[in-house]
């Protein structure tokens, strides 16, 4: 089957198919690539674009070596829309300049149970693989794609994750947030809000052992308030369950030995922290949250919620596409020593947060508004 009739099989939604290289274009005279410019304001990562920039510079200096090129979804909708916009903006770039065939591949209902969503994703990367895919770009759902891109690694396919890393795998460079960073950087956020210790501070997080990317920025943020003198009280997030969630930390609250002095959530459902203040009664409680749902933006209106932190899921999708092809054309060593700057363990490419203040809501959507990442 060819990838598309594959995509449709698995009611997938093909979101770009980019334009490409002749046969006859390959090793021949360098078409530049073109990158769309977008604005710059307060919230542009400027040492990002540069990094972005030198590659592509350096892509430049080479002969076109068309590619085939797959991004893999786990989903088009929601969190990972900006993560897809990101992708085609940059597959159409490479496509434009005669480099890249290829699609961006995703499910648009993103409901289904997650050990059958994980075992499609590795039949589809099998299939990307069986259509002649030269590169990969993915947004992993666990460690059972593993052995399906270790796979493709071994056919000498360059395989980046996205979002979530896969220590485990043979891929090349992970593209998402340090969590450990960022949740150190969301501790420091809360802590000038705080009043002198003693006090505690409910911290809606994870201590669950299978997830270690969750439990990295749960602790990461415990350390720099346990470290300035304070209680800390990791309340479990129970995703699923809104009102039994609000419930627990309302509960945590009250029952807290020292007087609960704020509230820091590290997930995107953190809003759930004004509403547990709310019904605890302590409505000037200071609470910084993580991510930018609707609800979280509301409360931030309200001056209930002081800040919160963005991870620049466009630019994992962005990156994902020219360092793929990058590692194609000018090598995994080349290609790592131009994104250095950003890399931590040599491997794992960190995009950051952004701090977004309460008084900065709108500034931080004209922002999105100009990469066009609606999120």
């Amino acid at each position: 089957m060819t990838g598309r009739t594959w995509a449709a099989a698995f009611g997938l939604t093909l979101m770009t198919a980019a334009c490409g290289a002749s046969d006859s274009d390959e090793g021949g005279e360098t078409a530049p690539i073109k990158r769309e410019s977008v604005p710059r304001n307060d919230f542009t990562p400027v040492e990002i674009e540069a990094t972005i920039d030198m590659l592509v510079a350096e892509i430049n200096e080479n002969s076109i070596q068309p590619m085939q090129l797959t991004v893999l979804m786990k989903s088009l909708a929601g969190y990972f829309a900006p993560i897809a916009t990101g992708a085609n903006r940059a597959m159409g770039e490479l496509g434009a300049a005669g480099r890249v065939t290829g699609n961006v591949i995703g499910p648009t209902d993103a409901s289904a149970e997650h050990m059958k969503a994980m075992a499609d994703q590795t039949r589809q990367i099998e299939q990307v693989v069986t259509d002649g895919a030269e590169g990969i770009a993915i947004t992993p759902f666990g460690e059972g794609n593993v052995d399906a891109i270790d796979a493709a690694v071994a056919e000498g396919i360059p395989v980046v994750t996205l979002d979530v890393d896969l220590t485990t795998s043979k891929r090349s460079i992970y593209v998402g947030i340090n969590n450990t960073s960022a949740g150190t950087t969301a501790g420091e956020t809360l802590l000038p809000m705080l009043p002198r210790p003693p006090g505690t501070v409910i911290l809606h997080g994870t201590e669950d052992p299978t997830w270690a990317d969750g439990v990295n920025r749960t602790q990461a943020a415990q350390g720099v308030l346990v470290k300035a003198g304070y209680d800390v009280l990791v309340q479990p997030i129970d995703y699923l369950h809104e009102a039994e969630d609000v419930e627990a930390l309302k509960a945590a609250i009250e029952a807290a030995d020292t007087p609960v002095v704020g509230l820091l959530g590290v997930f995107s459902v953190s809003y759930r922290c004004a509403m547990a203040a709310d019904a605890a009664g302590l409505s000037d409680l200071p609470i910084v949250a993580f991510d930018f749902e609707p609800q979280t933006v509301g409360y931030m209106r309200q001056g209930r919620i002081k800040a919160t932190h963005v991870q620049r899921q466009y630019y994992a999708g962005y990156l994902g596409p020219y360092i793929v092809y990058g590692i194609k054309t000018i090598g995994l060593d080349a290609t790592r020593e131009i994104v250095a700057r950003q890399l931590v363990d040599g491997t794992r490419f960190d995009l950051g947060v952004d701090v977004v203040p309460a008084e900065k809501v709108d500034d931080f959507n004209d922002f999105l508004d100009s990469i066009g990442a609606d999120q």
